[in-house]
């Protein structure tokens, strides 16, 4: 449980600005098998804040951060180097291993390796970590939320790989001045909080933001557990394939993705039953990645006509 002493960052539940991004976080806690997620935006915009929050609450700790440069034995464990020299083969685990319940960070995913990116995603969508080492094969079983960063400024994911994260979310820059006030004050109010727990006095301010993000990590513990009890109608199913046909998405995974995420959103409201109204609220992250558009501009948007196209497709079954 995080403790005062534990606090590094901004406590989840005070994060404001950001609720597509602590909506797909909580889907995809809830549900591992949607596969990730990938935060595109530009510099400044929170995504860190977000994810680091996110792990914070849910662990305790700072999530795994996997680096740009890292190796394939550094991801899926090797051999200790310092043993290995004294011809001693003690095995090291990766940070797929280290990960394990918690969070993988990827920064600036697509500067990644595509192989090494391959690895992470095989993992995430089956909770099995296959390491070889000298003609052994061995498997763990490894469940963990992973979420990668990018900027499309500085390149793309290929669409092979891009299709395979499950949600998506498009990170902007926030332009209300009054939303950016708000954000500008909570982090003002957190420092000045920070400052009194390092002189050793009280503060209820973060004692309530702790409160509410215990009260937050209780709920989707709870819906992780009950996520295979949630129903999914048989009409609610064909209007997932519904929206994943109307806004092309290429193979299979959308519809797959649509039904997984909205029945996590139902648990997460504790509803025993997925409606039109829980589709409806994850379309967007799980099609936004996944149309053709994407493939030719790379400009991952998503309009207020495109919510109306979900809600006629939706209103007319």
């Amino acid at each position: 449980m995080t403790g005062k002493s534990a606090i590094q960052i901004l406590p989840y539940t005070l994060i404001v600005g950001q609720e597509q991004i602590k909506l797909a976080l909580e889907l995809a806690y809830i549900a591992p098998r949607l596969g990730g997620i990938l935060l595109s935006g530009h510099r400044g915009t929170g995504k860190s804040t977000a994810v680091r929050a996110f792990a914070q609450m849910m662990s305790g700790s700072l999530p795994v951060t996997l680096p740009i440069n890292a190796t394939e034995d550094r991801v899926v464990g090797g051999w200790r180097i310092d043993e290995l020299m004294k011809s001693k083969p003690v095995p090291q685990p990766g940070l797929l291993a280290e990960a394990n319940g918690s969070l993988l960070y990827v920064d600036e995913v697509n500067l990644l390796d595509d192989h090494i990116v391959n690895i992470i995603l095989d993992v995430t969508s089956t909770g099995v970590l296959v390491v070889q080492r000298e003609g052994q094969s061995e498997q763990k079983p490894v469940s963990f939320t992973l979420v990668g960063t990018m900027n499309p400024e500085e390149g793309g994911l290929r669409p092979q790989l891009l299709d395979r994260f499950g949600l998506m979310v498009n990170v902007t820059t926030e332009t209300d001045e009054d939303k950016r006030t708000k954000i500008l004050e909570t982090v003002l109010k957190f420092d000045e909080a920070l400052s009194q727990l390092k002189n050793g006095e009280s503060s209820p301010y973060i004692e309530e933001a702790l409160e509410e993000d215990r009260k937050c990590r209780e709920l989707l513990n709870e819906a992780k557990k009950n996520f295979y009890t949630v129903k999914l109608p048989k009409p609610v199913t064909k209007n997932c394939v519904r929206l994943a046909v109307d806004f092309e998405a290429e193979g299979n995974r959308g519809d797959y993705i649509i039904a997984l995420a909205a029945r996590a959103y139902a648990a997460r409201e504790g509803k025993k039953q997925v409606t039109n109204h829980h589709v409806a609220a994850v379309a967007r992250l799980a099609l936004q990645h996944r149309r053709p558009e994407v493939l030719q501009n790379k400009q991952m948007s998503w309009s207020d006509e495109d919510e109306e196209r979900v809600r006629e497709i939706l209103s007319d079954n």
